[in-house]
């Protein structure tokens, strides 16, 4: 490992490569702002005008799933708890497979651009109020929620990261990518949202490579890096421990994961808002599952850099001996330690994280466009005209960006307290698809029992929420794997002193710990919404039940019904009025044809009304 005297630091090249892709990404922006007339409705510029098709609907869900903590963090987190973290694979194969099947079918046939619009429908529309509150303040769970809160971070921790590392101007990078993202979100909607983040995945996937590849270089191929991990006890997959309070076994990862992301998925506005997006139920089936496979080879990315992060670093860790301050740091410091004598990589790299910062920014700020308009001033304002909403709704993401880098100022100044805030309010993911699942999956749950369960599921997943950052896991818990500094050139003398305070500080709180903080408090991250949900679920059927829940006849077209799931295999019949009805929306946005008069379209969009939204 070289000392830190022949890291390199950032060159010319490096920012030309990072200021390409803030350009690209505007010039998209611009493109969409006057490409086919522009946006002359609200719904062209929340939903696409609902003509998207599944290939960039997918990727952009691919993208706004990775930010910048994916491409910094999950290689750190694959060198210090080894690749366990890959069985994620299957945990996003069973998300898709609940999100397509389950809450897709009954969002598409409603037609609807907020998530939150069904539960007015479903329940009452205070139950809707509820939803888009948890929703603009925090909502969601970890890393992909799109809260104002979460996008300060969002921004902010990247640039601290990679700044400590690159000597990347600070604030420069917060600001330039703020007001990009801020920029194209107003000026082109959704589809410049999706556009550009089908580039920028593009941009990801080219800086995980450089990585890799150079790194397999320099280790003299690949089966040596496999090697090292190996024997450095890093290819942990198979952890069947039963127990919940470990932080990552086979059992958590699957049970607890695929709670926690279906939240994301299935219901989390900037996802759903996307699918919904696409032209046919056919196509947003296709785009979760092509995006499957996006989030299969991003894991697989991450994982591989992990690894060679491991197999490089083996014999000196640059963060226990202090050449970085922090994990998310470790990634940065190999590009510069790898790639310094190939100008523009570096600056590739950066790039790559940065298109995670926003990808994930831009559907944030959409997302919550969508929700305020359609939830919180269409129906309040009803005589508002089309045109008007759509000036209105380019506001909404005009001020949520301003908003986003005024948060990301915020970090700057009390990170470690947001953190903590976003841990907390992590956990409201979990009462809301609990939430969504009593209204799509019982017939017989009632406004009642719903709100009951979302404030049980909500009070429990608090509790823990708040215990574990108060007692934060035992490092037995967590299990993080040996790092050797064995081969670092540096005086040792500083090091054993560095040792020893840590060793205390895990010793002596072991007398002061609650009896509660080590089975309760303890549990595993991924198992918190895991509680809520069921919480919710669980309290929301006998809450209703008992108040008569089973007398109430609640619309058909509000649950998941028998043909929502075969119309998957009748290819014939039932696919062809899905496309036929969507035919004649698409149709009415502009283009004559002398197919159909003018009457018999008005007829079909007024059906679609009826049908779906105004009820």
């Amino acid at each position: 490992a070289s000392p830190s005297g022949t890291m390199g630091r950032f060159t010319v090249w490096d920012y030309v490569v990072f200021a390409a892709m803030l350009l690209v990404s505007a010039v998209i922006g611009i493109y969409y702002a006057f490409a086919g007339g522009g946006q002359k409705t609200s719904k062209d510029f929340l939903m696409g005008g609902r003509s998207m098709s599944a290939l960039p609907v997918a990727l952009s869900l691919t993208a706004s799933f990775m930010s910048a903590v994916t491409v910094l963090g999950t290689p750190a987190e694959i060198y210090r708890y080894g690749a366990i973290f890959c069985i994620f694979a299957i945990t996003y194969g069973l998300v898709v497979l609940c999100s397509a099947e389950i809450f897709l079918p009954v969002f598409y046939k409603l037609g609807i651009t907020s998530t939150y619009e069904y539960l007015e429908l479903r329940f009452n529309k205070y139950l809707r109020l509820c939803g888009t509150a948890l929703f603009i303040i925090q909502t969601a769970s970890k890393p992909q929620s799109c809260s104002t809160l979460y996008t300060g971070i969002v921004i902010y921790a990247p640039a601290l990261a990679l700044n400590q590392v690159t000597g990347f101007d600070l604030w420069g990078a917060v600001v330039a990518t703020g007001v990009v993202c801020t920029f194209y979100c107003t000026l082109g909607g959704l589809k410049a949202v999706v556009w550009t983040d089908v580039f920028q995945v593009g941009i990801m996937v080219a800086g995980f490579s450089s990585v890799i590849i150079r790194a397999v270089v320099v280790q003299e191929g690949i089966g040596r890096i496999v090697n090292d991990s190996y024997y450095g006890g890093r290819l942990n997959f198979w952890d069947f421990n039963p127990n919940p309070l470990q932080r990552h076994t086979f059992w958590t990862i699957v049970i607890g994961g695929t709670f926690t992301w279906t939240g994301i998925y299935g219901v989390n506005q900037s996802q759903v808002q996307r699918y919904i997006a696409c032209k046919s139920r056919f196509h947003a089936k296709l785009s979760l599952y092509i995006n499957l496979v996006g989030l299969w080879a991003i894991l697989a990315c991450a994982a591989l850099c992990g690894l060679a992060l491991y197999s490089i670093y083996k014999d000196c860790d640059p963060w226990t001996a202090k050449q970085v301050s922090a994990l998310d740091q470790l990634m940065p410091y190999l590009v510069l330690d790898i790639l310094h004598d190939f100008p523009g990589l570096p600056g590739l790299f950066v790039a790559s994280a940065y298109s995670g910062t926003l990808s994930t920014v831009s559907s944030s700020i959409n997302a919550l466009a969508a929700v305020t308009v359609e939830d919180l001033i269409k129906p309040y304002f009803t005589s508002l005209s089309e045109k008007k909403l759509s000036w209105i709704s380019m506001g909404m993401s005009l001020f949520y960006g301003g908003v986003c880098i005024a948060m990301a100022a915020l970090a700057s100044l009390m990170g470690a307290l947001l953190q903590a805030a976003l841990s907390i309010f992590g956990m409201v993911g979990g009462p809301l698809l609990g939430l969504f699942a009593l209204g799509i999956l019982c017939s017989f749950a009632n406004g009642i029992g719903a709100f009951v369960g979302l404030v049980s599921g909500f009070v429990i997943s608090l509790w823990v929420g708040i215990g574990s950052q108060i007692y934060p896991p035992l490092p037995e818990r967590t299990k993080p794997l040996y790092l050797s500094t064995a081969g670092c050139n540096i005086s040792s003398g500083n090091l054993t002193s560095t040792e020893n305070p840590l060793t205390k500080v895990f010793n002596t709180p072991a007398a002061e710990r609650p009896a509660l903080a080590d089975n309760w408090y303890s549990l595993s991250y991924l198992y918190f919404s895991t509680l809520g949900t069921l919480t919710t679920v669980v309290v929301g059927i006998i809450i209703s039940l008992l108040t008569g829940g089973l007398k109430q006849n609640t619309d058909r077209k509000f649950l998941l019904t028998k043909e929502d799931f075969l119309s998957n295999f009748s290819r014939s019949k039932s696919k062809t009025e899905v496309l036929n009805s969507k035919r004649f929306t698409v149709e009415a946005e502009g283009t004559d044809n002398p197919a159909f008069s003018h009457i018999e379209m008005d007829v079909a969009s007024n059906q679609n009304k009826v049908n779906g939204l105004h009820i």
